[in-house]
């Protein structure tokens, strides 16, 4: 199989900066060439702005890390150009299956409406993202954006300055220093620059330990996320099966606290757990062995002064809900059309600030539903296990049950309700579609609304008249003139207008709606354009 994981992607070559007589000054340095940094290097590049991914590897992550990738990041992908690779190699699918002892209680269907681009999720290993980014780089260079990758540059320390941060990083042919405008870490859950800088994280660890264990074998299990309570192969615990591509299969074993981690990661103690749980007579081989403790945390603050966290540098979540990469991902589409305008000149620096409002909400959101899947999945009292049993038997019936089984709160996109950059919503349409949240998709005659949305702000008019183009306070916004009498099809109205005849839009380069009204009304949208670029 392809053991991409193994081969250089960017190896390490002396850059001319390594002789300069002193540091060179650089608009954007990226810690971390990950799936957040590397995404939002891209999108960056992408918006004319120069930008240094330096990390101390040179290659991709070994083993499958995050692999379960959500709707909402998937059209921020395709934003970046690397949407489509991703979901043609990697395994859709919108349904799950719950299971308590041996048998299936219930299923769910995480998209059971038609007219979206992209499935729920798709299920593909980290280092395939990554790996695509890296090519969407390549292809950025190839087009003259100012992007590069430095592979085996390990950044040893930060100096945070009022106007700039100064960095010492170590490298083959040894150390040299660079400055950057701003430095944005993405350099995972244990952060060097957090430590560096002597912040650290707030939150719970929970007492849990989960096994990993990606395996390559051959099976007709569907595609499908199967999640167990108390199964008889791993008793009073719980187990998770997920399909990824080239016959990798994905298994989370619950372990209990008081464990040897290293021991249990060997292979002679691995083996018989899977055994158990697959059969003796299926064949299998192991690819990659981890081991996780749930932890739920953050940072009190994403923005130090020039150095913001994006990302597991931010936060942590546990895995369960597949929140990790999607939230960093998410992190990084609100961060970069900010950072681009403030460098721009076109935005106050404190527009910086509603980055760290709004990914804090998302972040709060996500530790509160990981922290609720970690209660239910592992209870803490045999009162809460009996609770948790009896709502499970209840849900294999009984609808109304079925809401309150906690088997990992997959993840939905943040809706920044009570945004600094929100103006009120003088539209009362449908919810899904309010100030704060990301645009839902829609099929046009044409294609899909989000491609047309693009990366800029879009004055989106249904049924309505406004301008063409609105230039205010350095800020242009192209419209995008729709009609529900053109399209033939319903989404479109039942998305954004509900029972009104008409609708004006104003959405960020992010595609989260900054206003909404009924019609045009110049001085109102005007003014909704400075309060989504922090003049208001």
């Amino acid at each position: 199989m392809n053991k991409i994981f193994e081969e250089p992607m960017y190896p390490y070559s002396r850059h001319a900066d390594q002789g300069a007589a002193r540091p060179v000054r650089h608009k954007v340095v990226m810690i971390g060439a990950g799936p957040v940094g590397l995404a939002a290097a891209v999108d960056l590049a992408q918006q004319g702005v120069a930008v240094v991914v330096l990390d101390d590897n040179d290659r991709v992550s070994t083993g499958s890390r995050a692999i379960c990738f959500a709707k909402r990041p998937l059209e921020i992908l395709d934003r970046l150009g690397c949407g489509q690779p991703m979901v043609d190699k990697g395994v859709q699918w919108n349904v799950g299956k719950v299971f308590f002892d041996e048998r299936q209680v219930y299923e769910f269907n995480l998209l059971p409406e038609d007219g979206h681009k992209r499935p729920a999720f798709i299920n593909l290993q980290q280092y395939y993202l990554e790996a695509q980014l890296v090519e969407r780089i390549r292809e950025l260079q190839q087009q003259g954006a100012q992007i590069e990758i430095r592979g085996r540059n390990k950044v040893t320390a930060i100096d945070a300055q009022p106007d700039h941060v100064a960095l010492e990083i170590d490298t083959p042919d040894g150390p040299y220093g660079l400055e950057a405008d701003w430095l944005i870490a993405c350099d995972g859950a244990s952060s060097p620059t957090r430590r560096m800088l002597g912040l650290d994280f707030v939150g719970r660890v929970f007492e849990d330990n989960f096994l990993i264990a990606d395996v390559v074998m051959e099976a007709d299990f569907p595609t499908e996320r199967w999640f167990w309570f108390d199964p008889p192969f791993n008793r009073g615990q719980s187990a998770l099966l997920h399909k990824q591509p080239d016959g990798v299969w994905r298994i989370d074993l619950q372990l209990g606290w008081d464990i040897d981690k290293e021991r249990e990661k060997r292979p002679e103690n691995v083996i018989p757990r899977l055994k158990a749980m697959l059969g003796e007579e299926v064949e299998f081989q192991l690819e990659w062995v981890s081991i996780y403790t749930f932890q739920c945390r953050r940072m009190e603050k994403f923005r130090h002064g020039r150095v913001i966290f994006a990302g597991d540098s931010a936060h942590q979540v546990s895995p369960f809900g597949a929140r990790g990469a999607n939230s960093g991902l998410q992190d990084s589409d609100n961060l970069c059309w900010k950072l681009a305008l403030v460098l721009d000149g076109k935005a106050p620096e404190s527009l910086l600030d509603s980055y760290d409002a709004e990914r804090i909400q998302g972040a709060d959101e996500n530790i509160l539903n990981s922290s609720r899947s970690t209660d239910f999945i592992t209870p803490k009292s045999e009162m809460s296990r009996i609770l948790r049993d009896a709502v499970l038997d209840l849900s294999e019936h009984h609808p109304f049950a079925r809401p309150l089984v906690n088997s990992g709160r997959l993840s939905v996109p943040c809706i920044h309700d009570g945004s600094p950059l929100n103006s009120a919503d003088a539209l009362d349409g449908p919810t899904r579609s309010r100030p704060g949240a990301p645009c839902p998709d829609a099929p046009l005659d044409d294609g899909f609304l989000l491609d047309h949305l693009g990366g800029e702000f879009i004055l989106l008019t249904i049924n309505a008249d406004a301008p063409d183009l609105i230039q205010e306070a350095g800020i242009s916004v192209r419209r995008l003139a729709l009609s529900t009498q053109a399209n033939t099809h319903s989404a479109l109205k039942d998305r954004y207008l509900g029972e009104h005849a008409s609708a004006v839009y104003l959405i960020r380069p992010d595609q989260h709606v900054a206003a909404r009204r009924p019609s045009y009304d110049d001085n109102l949208i005007r003014q909704a354009i400075r309060r989504a670029t922090g003049k208001e």
